[in-house]
């Protein structure tokens, strides 16, 4: 567990880095409102009930509760693999991304019933949808696990 507690420690960061700036937005701005940072970057609050790209967002309420169960299993199994392997730095890396902004999110949906996005970036009149330090820290999490099972199996290949 001790060899655990960084990973740990880095999800957290990740988590409370998250929070933080949901709590900022939520302070600063109204619902929809818009604020240009740069030319291909906006601050915007809008809600998501959905999960990744507004999926089922539009449904009664009970993708709630789905994507929550999703959020807390996701938690456990990548919580579980930390265990398992913490010596495994970039592996670790990335599952702490995960967890942290599994957690971020999770916590939205079970405080407000959606999550909270505020980055909008956009180029050539088209936009990505909205998101949060959460969702950049699951896709640079995942990002890292595929990066590290390529290398750990180039390293796990027999030579010839």
């Amino acid at each position: 567990m001790p060899r655990a507690l960084p990973w740990f420690a880095l999800a957290a960061a990740l988590l409370v880095a998250d929070r933080l700036t949901k709590f900022v937005v939520l302070d600063v701005f109204a619902p929809g409102e818009r604020v240009a940072v740069t030319g291909f970057c906006n601050l915007v609050l809008v809600f998501n009930r959905g999960a990744a790209f507004s999926f089922l967002a539009g449904a009664d309420g009970w993708q709630t509760w789905l994507f929550a169960a999703i959020a807390l299993v996701a938690a456990l199994v990548v919580s579980w693999i930390i265990l398992r392997a913490p010596g495994r730095r970039l592996l670790c890396t990335g599952l702490a991304f995960i967890l942290g902004g599994a957690l971020g999110n999770l916590i939205d949906r079970l405080l407000y019933g959606h999550v909270v996005d505020f980055i909008d970036l956009h180029a050539f009149g088209w936009h990505w949808p909205a998101f949060n330090v959460a969702d950049s820290g699951i896709t640079v999490g995942a990002g890292l696990v595929l990066l590290e099972g390529f290398l750990h199996h180039a390293d796990a290949a027999p030579r010839a």
